[in-house]
């Protein structure tokens, strides 16, 4: 039962994930109903797949309910900008190709590093989490380590 740091955006959204899930209960419901009254269960491929496609509905709904209980919504009036922490945005220098990338730091559910919102749980994240301006970190990522220095931190 781990805790899933987050902010009220993203509860919100997994709140609604969560309710369109419980809203396709019926749907799949009625599938099987309508598959079962085709015949020969032992036979039917109907019906396997609307009881495939309830499990996998129970599944998505037993995570998000665990998802949603044990979030912990970040206060973003606390969150400040001397050290590196979850919501902060982070503006860094890859010392190896000399690159500058800049994204927020978030929790493990609202990562989408497209739209520059980096999980806190990545090797990268956890390697800045902590550190000030200034700071060069080194971050072990799959590819070996790579350093960054950290140019600027804001909200």
């Amino acid at each position: 039962m781990a805790v899933h740091y987050m902010t009220q955006e993203g509860l919100d959204k997994l709140k609604k994930d969560l309710a369109d899930a419980l809203a396709q209960r019926p749907v799949i419901s009625a599938q099987i109903a309508e598959a079962r009254d085709k015949g020969d269960l032992s036979e039917n491929a109907e019906y396997e797949a609307a009881r495939e496609a309830q499990g996998l509905l129970e599944l998505n709904i037993s995570k998000l309910q665990d998802l949603v209980a044990n979030a912990r919504v970040i206060d973003e009036s606390q969150i400040g900008t001397e050290k590196v922490q979850m919501l902060n945005k982070v503006k860094v220098k890859n010392l190896t190709v000399g690159s500058v990338m800049e994204f927020t730091l978030v929790g493990e559910n609202e990562a989408d590093f497209a739209h520059g919102k980096l999980a806190a749980t990545t090797p990268i994240g956890k390697a800045l989490m902590g550190h000030s301006k200034g700071d060069v970190v080194e971050a072990h990522v799959p590819s070996g380590i790579m350093k960054f220095e950290i140019l600027d931190i804001t909200l």
